[in-house]
């Protein structure tokens, strides 16, 4: 889930932000999961520094919580170099990227998060500064306005972005090497909460990982943030260890059920089925009727619910598919029900 939906749970950000700084894993050997990427990656890498050369731009993408930032570091880590991380919203003149870039070392690198977020004019001063390591800088307004041009050290840029669709063509062919992140096995976030269970000093067995893995909506970050909450409950109501009946209950409690829904996922789904007949519904519709903002459903909701086959998305809206029905409990509508069991019926 996202830092605000979890929140609710009323546990202090500041201390888990610290927390969850340790459990980020620092190099290559202790990233799980993405396996292709990481071999990729360290090709990359090793061939660049056997050229004595900066490493190509690299854009990461995929839903949030699969590890851009960390993978992000550990890339600066293995290049040797410092990583200065800034988002896109942040940087909200061209004055403001100017400066940040201008604030670079030779072989430092950048990280933008949300990167599909730059205002266009803003985007526009990298283009020079990937692709010639230069910044063209505009003084004064109108007939008397020129450019001069600063030179950069070579650096490199890593974009992260949840949609890559909305990245311009002519920044997203400036990046070297574009790689997607996958969602990860159960198997995988079984292994990262064992990992976390042992960095925050308490005790887990197979069992209750597996659990916390299996509702963890395929992503290490909130893997991570249900181990810690069920690590709560374990101290506060049982003798410390995160066995299978701790994770259950505790999990249970967090209103998280057996394939990761949250409330808000079962918001939505009960919202198009009661509200609007199964749909389709429109997305600013559907964020009216439930009081949630369209970009929480559209970017944190969504993605996991058709990833599961849950909810379509068709020309006229959403809709709400057969196996959401039967997961809910409910008898699928009769154009839910595939044509051959009907006939069998």
């Amino acid at each position: 889930m996202t830092e605000g939906r979890l929140n609710t749970t009323g546990y202090n950000r500041d201390e888990d932000e610290e927390i969850e700084q340790k459990l980020r894993p620092a190099s290559f050997e202790d990233y799980i999961g993405q396996k292709k990427i990481k071999e990729n990656m360290q090709v990359f890498i090793q061939a660049a520094k056997g050229r004595g050369e900066t490493l190509d731009h690299v854009l990461l993408y995929g839903q949030p919580g699969l590890g851009k930032t960390t993978l992000s570091g550990i890339i600066a880590s293995e290049m040797g170099a410092k990583l200065k991380i800034t988002a896109g919203p942040a940087i909200e003149r061209p004055g403001d990227m100017a400066a940040i870039l201008n604030d670079l070392n030779e072989g430092d690198f950048l990280f933008i998060d949300e990167i599909h977020r730059l205002a266009r004019n803003i985007e526009e001063i990298l283009y020079s500064a990937m692709e010639d390591f230069v910044l063209d800088i505009i003084i004064g307004k109108g007939p008397g306005a020129r450019s001069i041009r600063l030179d950069l050290p070579k650096f490199t840029l890593i974009g992260a972005t949840t949609r890559i669709g909305l990245l311009t063509a002519p920044l997203r062919d400036r990046f070297g090497v574009i790689h997607h992140l996958e969602p990860y096995k159960i198997e995988e976030l079984m292994t990262i909460v064992i990992r976390s269970a042992s960095v925050l000093d308490v005790g887990i067995t197979p069992e209750g990982a597996t659990e916390i893995a299996r509702r963890a909506r395929c992503t290490p970050r909130i893997a991570n943030r249900l181990l810690k909450r069920v690590r709560d409950f374990a101290q506060v109501r049982y003798d410390g260890t995160i066995t299978l009946e701790v994770a259950n209950d505790s999990l249970d409690r967090l209103d998280i059920d057996l394939v990761g829904l949250d409330a808000v996922d079962k918001k939505i789904l009960w919202a198009i089925i009661e509200k609007f007949g199964g749909g389709p519904v429109g997305l600013d519709t559907l964020a009216a009727s439930i009081d949630e903002e369209a970009g929480t459903i559209e970017d944190v909701a969504e993605p996991y619910l058709l990833q599961l086959g849950f909810i379509q998305r068709t020309p006229r809206g959403r809709t709400v598919t057969r196996h959401a029905y039967i997961h809910l409990g409910l008898t699928p509508p009769v154009q839910h029900i595939p044509e051959e069991q009907l006939l069998l019926e």
